[in-house]
């Protein structure tokens, strides 16, 4: 079974407006509304491909039940915290974002959090993904992954700098950072594979079992466990929205990895899963994700 967790799921309101003028009354072109936070996004994609996954987080109020009741009807299972807050809305309006804070977590409801992840058992896999919010410790990805070693749970980390860093010594299963966050991490430009693939292994010496950069247009490279390293090119196409497209390249990663095709496909079919996601309204499809590997064959 693989669980992913979100700390601070949203529900994303896409709006367009032409000629918006500030302090008046203006009338949208176009309305959108997503549900979705990093390790939902997962959940998405796992679904999309044939896989039910758990997910695992904190939602509230009226939000919190219209979220997690469209997770349900996707056939997302769904073992959240309730808390007293409402889970947040973010405005994405043109091209300006206004992301909510989110609810603040206290730490009764954290420890309910923590109840549920210590039943994850041998074999499971926890994908732990995005920032943690202000309200808990910021060491949290630590303390579970403290109270979870040693259990046979393999991790996933997808998080910035600090965040991920201190994960490592706990040897997580695959990080993702993308060449941003792993420019951020050394101080330095990721501007290739060859690059990339230098500083994943400084990663990888650090303590994580396999490292997969994403670099955006470019693709991303894979430092594997057994020494191998693969570079996997993005296909050409149009460009609607990145958001979701690292996401839907964990899923896809897990996925083709969990059926035994090995590292290099699995790269492969992350390297779609995210173009896919990348030249669609949304996150990627089965059908989509498909139609790129058939074009790269």
């Amino acid at each position: 079974m693989i669980y992913t967790l979100t700390f601070n799921p949203a529900i994303d309101y896409y709006l367009s407006v032409d000629d918006l003028i500030l302090g008046a009354v203006n009338r949208t072109k176009t309305e959108q509304i997503r549900f979705g936070g990093k390790g939902i996004n997962v959940s998405f994609v796992l679904k999309e491909l044939g896989v039910t996954s758990t997910a695992l987080g904190f939602v509230g109020g009226f939000t919190g039940d219209a979220l997690e009741n469209h997770l349900k009807s996707k056939g997302i299972k769904c073992d959240f915290v309730k808390v007293q807050g409402n889970t947040r809305i973010n405005v994405k309006l043109n091209d300006t974002d206004i992301n909510a804070s989110g609810p603040d977590i206290t730490d009764s409801e954290l420890q309910q959090l923590y109840k549920k992840l210590d039943n994850l058992k041998n074999g499971n896999f926890l994908v732990l993904s995005g920032n943690v919010p202000k309200s808990l410790p910021q060491n949290t990805y630590e303390i579970i992954l403290e109270r979870l070693k040693n259990r046979g749970v393999e991790f996933v980390v997808d998080a910035e700098k600090d965040l991920l860093l201190g994960t490592l010594k706990y040897k997580p299963f695959l990080i993702k950072p993308n060449h941003h966050e792993l420019g951020q991490i050394f101080g330095v430009e990721i501007e290739n594979f060859d690059t990339a693939l230098t500083y994943a292994k400084k990663l990888q010496e650090m303590g994580a079992q396999n490292v997969m950069v994403t670099l955006g247009s470019k693709g991303a490279v894979l430092v594997c466990k057994n020494g191998e390293t693969y570079t996997q090119a993005a296909p050409k196409g149009n460009v609607i929205s990145a958001v979701g497209a690292g996401d839907s390249a964990i899923a896809a990663f897990l996925y083709y990895f969990l059926y035994d095709q090995g590292y290099k496909y699995s790269l492969k079919f992350a390297v779609a899963a995210g173009s896919a996601t990348t030249f669609s309204d949304g996150l990627a499809t089965k059908e989509k994700i498909e139609k790129i590997k058939k074009s790269e064959e």
